[in-house]
């Protein structure tokens, strides 16, 4: 009997179906010498510290740290009945195919059953990205010799354990030097989720400590040919900051004045560049989250749930939890199969039917860039979009649109920029005008901004020439001021989870860090981010994301390698010498209980002093609400606005 091993139920039903297995079993469904069943998930678990040693039971300090001679895996309880399905089916099957997720997760969750309940027969591997009719009998066409993916269990296995030793020691440290101050609460710490706490600690500072600094800015409505459009004033490098704001009041009040009392502005210089702009790629996880968050309000867990439901019970995209945006060369070939599913399925696509080039081949497709997982695309099996409703719809309609974008030709527009001369001032406008909408034509409502919060539509400029000159119809002087980093969103929190390698000055760890796209992965980042606000280390004031003080003061108090980002990059190159063959798997972990080891003698005899609630349910207002400098007053100007008379427009 051929078994195979699902990471889903949903998965499995799916491939079974493809199988003829159509039967149900006992955790299983049954066809012609042909099995298939499921996890749910990870079945089995590292044991706890107790499993080694009874004592282990209570925290002491004395005990740390605790570093497993042998490790140890336990069966979950909660699905303790699918284990015992699986390990008879093991214990029955002549040959084993995997069919979990595709990725060193999915690996995992396979390989520890195998090891686990000691089955020693022949294995092969179902390598499958999407769970529609075609491409399951497509994969399994294509089944990999099981060797070929062993490394990745290795590699997850080494990630595993060096989580284990980082959350258990770590965690009961800083939680037994928190009750050494008063604080009953419960202080996890872990090789992801501290780095990513303290992204957010050190943006709530950034925002505590900022100070505004006025700036002055003058816009000036130009006339011509019954056409008004804006210039801005461009003052002096010598008075303004790296940005270009001029920081000098009487300046600006004596341009102000000077431009309000003249008739017209000549054009001294005209340049228009056409520009073009490419599809941006189809979505990986991160960048959907990211998407979903800023335009559609989504938390990131939330996307991530709708991401998945698409995939598993509507089967209208691929799989979700890519960290890829590129597509392999042959998938190309499917192109107009998809492309006409998706008309079909929805007729309002037909005003694209004269724009969409089924051939066209996007910088999307690009065998070099693919990793375990291409981007995340519709599939062909587009029927019934009426079951999507609301948010499901909505993220849809975001996936196929990156999708469609591919078939469209490039965004162009030109761009031109106009200098000009008022009264011994220099004054600058841009205008653009679309040339050619290209792939804009695929976005949908969904991705215009939210209401209220409208970006300024671009100006078209009317037909210039050096040498015009433009009427003045009125001059504003404007006093701004700087303005505070903006509070993290989880969208936020995502990309710069994705983009640390901004943060780390190390040439090498910032190039592992952008190829390991940051710290967490696609599948994990959004649970991470609600596990911070579940144990109350950061509290949601609307949308925005802050720190709690529980939060600072571990940030402050555990070691910076913990807290840095870096240390994720060097943990992922040794990890892909495990997966490489170039490092075993027992030499990884050694060299990581080393590490802890010098970490914990290092904080043992820490004084640490937690302020704040010790549990969600008495989370107080963000540290940054608190400590926010209050802006100083505007200096006056007068009037805002140099009025012209209307008779000089």
């Amino acid at each position: 009997m051929r078994l195979y091993l699902c990471e889903k139920p949903s998965q499995a039903k799916d491939i079974a179906a493809v199988l003829g297995a159509k039967r149900r079993g006992d955790g299983c469904w049954l066809g012609t010498d042909v099995t298939v069943t499921w996890c749910i998930g990870h079945l089995l678990e590292t044991a706890p510290p107790d499993a080694y040693d009874a004592r282990y039971k209570r925290w002491v300090l004395a005990d740390l740290p605790i570093i497993p001679e042998k490790w140890k895996m336990t069966v979950k309880p909660r699905t303790a009945s699918q284990y015992k399905a699986v390990k008879r089916l093991l214990g029955e099957a002549d040959e084993l195919v995997i069919a979990t997720d595709a990725d060193r997760e999915g690996e995992m969750i396979a390989r520890e059953l195998v090891e686990h309940c000691r089955y020693r027969g022949p294995i092969r591997r179902l390598w499958l990205s999407a769970l529609d009719d075609a491409s399951i009998r497509k994969a399994l066409a294509a089944l990999k010799p099981g060797a070929e993916t062993f490394s990745l269990y290795h590699s997850a296995l080494g990630r595993s354990r060096a989580d284990w030793l980082i959350g258990m020691n770590m965690s009961r440290l800083f939680t037994l030097l928190g009750r050494q101050s008063g604080y009953q609460g419960v202080l996890p710490v872990g090789r992801v989720q501290t780095p990513t706490l303290r992204l957010v600690v050190d943006r709530d500072r950034s925002i505590a400590d900022f100070v505004p600094v006025a700036y002055w800015a003058i816009d000036v409505q130009l006339l011509h040919e019954g056409t008004t459009f804006t210039a801005q004033w461009r003052a002096a490098s010598d008075a303004c900051d790296d940005q270009d704001r001029c920081l000098n009041q009487g300046l600006a009040q004596n341009a102000a004045q000077a431009l309000a009392n003249a008739s017209t502005a000549r054009v001294i210089k005209l340049r228009t560049e056409r520009m073009r702009e490419v599809a941006p790629l189809p979505f990986d996880l991160g960048t959907l989250q990211e998407v979903c968050s800023k335009k559609l309000g989504l938390g990131a867990q939330e996307t991530l749930d709708i991401a998945q439901a698409l995939y598993e019970t509507h089967k209208v995209i691929t799989y979700p939890r890519s960290d890829c945006g590129f597509l392999p060369l042959s998938q190309h070939s499917e192109a107009p199969g998809i492309l006409a599913a998706l008309r079909h399925a929805d007729p309002s696509l037909n005003a694209l039917n004269d724009y969409l080039e089924p051939q066209r081949r996007s910088r999307a497709w690009n065998d070099a860039k693919v990793t375990a997982h291409h981007g995340i695309i519709p599939t062909a099996a587009a029927k019934n979009l009426e079951r999507l409703m609301g948010k499901q719809r909505a993220v849809y309609t975001l996936i196929r649109a990156r999708y469609l974008a591919q078939f469209l030709p490039n965004h162009e527009y030109d761009r031109t920029q106009a200098d000009f001369n008022c009264a011994g001032e220099a004054l600058r406008a841009v205008g653009k005008q679309i040339v050619e909408p290209g792939w804009k034509r695929a976005l949908p409502e969904a991705l215009a901004p939210a209401k209220g919060r409208e970006a300024p539509a671009p100006q078209t400029l009317p037909a210039l020439a050096e040498g015009l000159d433009c009427a003045v119809a009125d001059v504003r002087l404007k006093d701004l001021w700087t303005q505070p980093p903006k509070p993290f969103t989880e969208g936020d929190l995502i990309k710069a989870m994705k983009n640390v390698a901004k943060l780390v000055e190390d040439p090498l760890l910032k190039q592992k860090l952008k190829d390991t796209t940051g710290i967490g992965t696609e599948a994990t980042r959004a649970s991470i981010i609600q596990g911070l606000l579940d144990r109350g280390y950061l509290i949601k004031n609307g949308k925005a994301l802050a720190a709690t003080q529980a939060a600072f003061s571990l940030i402050d108090a555990v070691p910076r390698a913990i807290a840095d980002p870096g240390t994720t990059a060097i943990w992922e190159q040794a990890l892909d010498m495990v997966q490489s063959g170039e490092m075993s798997l027992e030499e990884f972990v050694t060299k990581q209980a080393a590490w802890m080891s010098k970490q914990v003698a290092r904080c043992a005899g820490l004084s640490l002093t937690i302020s704040g609630p010790a549990s969600p349910a008495g989370r107080g207002a963000a540290p940054w609400k608190k400590k926010r400098k209050p802006a100083p007053r505007k200096p006056s100007t007068g009037s805002k606005r140099a009025a012209k008379p209307t008779s000089k427009a």
